[in-house]
């Protein structure tokens, strides 16, 4: 009777630690894979990240430069169960593969933020951001100027040619925003 005690207490334990695994993963902190080309030279293809997921769930806003994973779906509102069901460990136990796209950026603009594209530079609140990070000139111009709205960010991929981002899929609700880059290979100063 007591080895069938010891594996019972076994299985507890094992189960203990997997919930307290996905809580963290969901919560704190977790893993991610660079996927793509889009944040060249900084972070690189197939790179491990780790990221810190208080700005999501405390929901704050990143600092402007700030490296963070976005879900691209701005479309649609996000909820607890999303962050559930998302996460790797939880995907891993259920045999689910994620088939939805989640980016790494850089923060470019918070709400109130007015957002120019000319001269081969972004522009905010006028002045020129000096962007050492960026792989090249930015080729993309625009007459328009974009406002950032209230509780939404504006993010760009530092490979400004080559970044599917806010120009495209729009402004980033701070729902949407998963975390922020802690550490990985690649460093970038912040502004």
């Amino acid at each position: 009777m007591s080895t069938v005690k010891e594996v019972l207490d076994w299985i507890k334990s094992l189960v203990i630690a997997l919930i307290f695994a996905i809580l963290i993963s969901i919560f704190v902190f977790q893993p991610y894979k660079v996927d793509g080309h889009s944040m060249d030279p900084t972070l690189y293809d197939q790179e491990r990240i780790f990221v810190s997921k208080l700005s999501h769930t405390f929901s704050y806003y990143p600092d402007y430069g700030d490296i963070v994973i976005i879900d691209s779906r701005v479309e649609r509102k996000r909820s607890l169960l999303d962050d559930i069901l998302e996460n790797p460990i939880f995907s891993l136990i259920m045999g689910t593969s994620d088939t939805h796209t989640f980016y790494v950026k850089r923060v470019i603009g918070k709400p109130g933020d007015v957002l120019e594209f000319k001269d081969h530079k972004v522009y905010r609140n006028g002045v020129a951001l000096d962007e050492p990070y960026i792989k090249e000139p930015m080729e993309f111009v625009s007459d328009d100027k974009w406002v950032v709205p209230d509780g939404h960010i504006f993010v760009m991929g530092d490979n400004r040619n080559n970044s599917l981002d806010s120009r495209e899929i729009g402004y980033i609700p701070l729902d949407h925003v998963m975390g922020e880059k802690l550490f990985g290979n690649g460093a970038a100063p912040k502004q």
